[in-house]
């Protein structure tokens, strides 16, 4: 049987020659220059353009992209299709098309003040064009916060350890927040207590894990119920029970309070602490199957317990009887590869606080791959864990943390230690996710409303009308209880703005200097766009519709949300074609006239609204 060792191997080598090889070929491309003055220090304000240490930006940054998505797509895609097809795409796709998306995501937005990637569409092919994108995304991060909630939702469930040390972890970043920017405490001694109290909430979870409700809880079978065992008739069932909604009623709550806080308070030291624990989940995974398979014993053996190829068409772990691998496994995979995500978070947070230009291929292009580690390290333990349960791929999800903590062993960490760990790791990535989701919906309302002329753009404007809508739109997207149809509505519409953040940067490029090659980034949007066009039209019409809807026996909840999630992707669809099409027709028209580059440094020019 083979080991996962060959998962390690592959992504390592690969990786390492992408990053020193075509990672120094971008930034020569793009010409990164510290000479020039970033927008962190040009526009320095104290809430959201705030210069960052590169560890503490390259902290925040690996944990808002990385999330829970690089973790859950892999895990799905090999128990559909076999680790095999998972592997591949991981491991070719991700330094050749996901981390070039991030890089141009970031460098572009770099040349443009900081501004989304619907600004920058917008500076090319008119005001038009940057409203339909930033209304695409916007449609996307509703996706991504009712994904993420339920999938927190899911581990809380399986693991109360999880849920305890998450609540202590996210009150001790905003400890931190003060430490360093209201106290002016030292950096170097506030990391150490900190990450130290980070690891420590660990212990704490293990020994009083919590719940909200329920009675039986085989992970952690002292789990402290807090509110008896039956929960309210408005405590929505989600996922395995009761539980699973009220914990994604709370955070669906925690993500909206925290999207309006200051960078400052919350995000810039949460996201730095969590990256400790990205560091040690996935470093100390990887290094542990090495050590396990050369060196040590492991409780198991670090072999596959899933088929490396269950068929075309999907296995029986497939949540339908038609999954077929060409579209749904490369939309399925989702942040492993490649992101539309990234390029919010690149352009919408990490553009405003970056120190200097070069930073940007450790932060954009490293930072992806750094994701691709994770997505592999999820194979590694869903390989090793096999399925537990029954319920389908939804109860499969949290056997990355018992996968987890039998790959810890080889450390002598015992599982009871290592899978509640590995949960934490999986929960706060989702955390961090979820309400920089939030965060950047803000952002985007804002700028597609500009400066308000009338009472609703007024409320439309607010920080905390559109962001109380976006999470309870997000709420009732869940109503149909299918975590599968959610998740491969959210890959297909991921990807599709993935492809559309490529298309602005080749429209940039396209514009910056007609000399510019634009295959780096033209192929991937091509591939891109064509994939995700129809793996939507499928999730829509057979997986939805047709299955979910007319097929089942659906209640009036299921048709509301159901009818939601098929109008979110049309409207998506039909957004980003409109969108390819004037893209197109802009980079055809700059490429047929004039030989002179149009803007010599990469940056704004001036251009007519369509």
């Amino acid at each position: 049987m083979a080991g996962v060792i060959w998962i390690v191997a592959l992504v390592l080598v690969l990786f390492s020659v992408a990053y020193v090889g075509y990672g120094r070929y971008l930034s020569q491309f793009v010409d990164l220059d510290d000479s020039r003055e970033t927008p962190a220090h040009k526009y320095q304000d104290g809430q959201e353009y705030v210069p960052a240490k590169k560890p503490v930006l390259l902290g925040h940054h690996y944990s808002s992209i990385a999330g829970g998505a690089p973790i859950v797509g892999p895990i799905t895609a090999a128990l559909v299709w076999g680790w095999v097809p998972a592997l591949l795409w991981v491991a070719i796709g991700n330094p050749l098309i996901g981390a070039v998306h991030d890089f141009v995501s970031l460098s572009s937005s770099l040349r443009h003040e900081g501004k989304s990637i619907g600004y920058i569409i917008g500076e090319y092919v008119g005001e038009r064009g940057k409203n339909m994108l930033l209304w695409f995304a916007f449609l996307l991060t509703i996706l991504v916060v009712a994904v993420f909630a339920l999938v927190i939702g899911i581990v809380f469930d399986a693991y109360p350890q999880a849920a305890t040390a998450s609540l202590l972890y996210v009150g001790l970043a905003f400890v931190f927040g003060f430490w360093l920017y209201q106290l002016n405490l030292p950096f170097s001694i506030g990391t150490i207590v900190f990450v130290t109290g980070i690891f420590a909430t660990v212990w704490v979870g293990i020994q009083y894990p919590i719940a909200l409700f329920g009675a039986e809880f085989p992970n952690a079978t002292d789990t402290i119920v807090l509110f008896g065992e039956t929960a309210p008739w408005f405590i929505p069932t989600l996922g395995q029970g009761a539980n699973v909604g009220a914990w994604v009623l709370v955070m669906l709550v925690y993500g909206g309070l925290a999207s309006v806080l200051p960078v400052w308070m919350l995000l810039q030291p949460r996201d730095y602490l969590s990256s400790f624990l990205l560091y040690s989940g996935v470093g100390g995974a990887l290094l542990a199957v090495i050590v396990g398979t050369f060196v040590t014993t492991t409780s198991q053996p670090l072999e596959f317990q899933i088929d490396a190829w269950y068929g075309l068409l999907g296995s029986d772990n497939a949540a339908y009887d038609l999954m077929p691998l060409f579209p749904l496994l490369f939309i399925t995979i989702a942040c492993g590869t490649i992101s539309g995500f990234h390029s919010l978070v690149s352009s919408g947070t990490t553009a405003k606080q970056l120190d200097k230009e070069t930073d940007a291929r450790l932060i954009g292009y490293g930072g992806m791959l750094g994701e691709g580690l994770l997505a592999a390290v999820a194979l590694c333990t869903i390989g090793v864990a096999g399925i537990a349960g029954a319920g389908g791929i939804g109860t499969a999800l949290p056997n990355f943390a018992t996968g987890g903590g039998v790959i810890l062993t080889a450390f002598g960490i015992p599982e009871t230690y290592g899978a509640p760990f590995m949960a934490l790791v999986l929960a706060s990535f989702l955390l961090t996710s979820m309400d920089t989701a939030v965060r950047l919906s803000r952002y985007m309302v804002e700028e597609i409303v500009g400066t308000p002329e009338t009472a609703i753009e007024g409320y439309g404007a607010n920080r905390y009308v559109n962001t109380t809508f976006v999470v309870a739109f997000a709420f009732v997207l869940l109503g149909t209880g299918s975590w599968e149809d959610l998740w491969l509505l959210f890959g297909g519409a991921n990807q599709l703005l993935a492809a559309l953040a490529l298309l602005t940067g080749t429209v940039w490029l396209a514009n910056w200097d007609r000399s510019k090659q634009l295959y780096s980034t033209g192929a991937p949007l091509a591939l891109m766009a064509f994939i995700t066009v129809c793996g939507l039209l499928w999730v829509a019409f057979y997986q939805v519709l047709y299955s979910r809807l007319l097929s089942g026996d659906p209640t009036v909840w299921t048709w509301i949300a159901g009818g939601g999630q098929i109008l979110i992707n049309l409207t998506l669809l039909a957004l980003a074609l409109a969108l390819l099409r004037i893209g197109y027709g802009n980079i055809s028209s700059i490429r047929g006239v004039g030989d002179e580059a149009v803007a010599a440094d990469g940056g704004d020019v001036e251009r007519t609204d369509d």
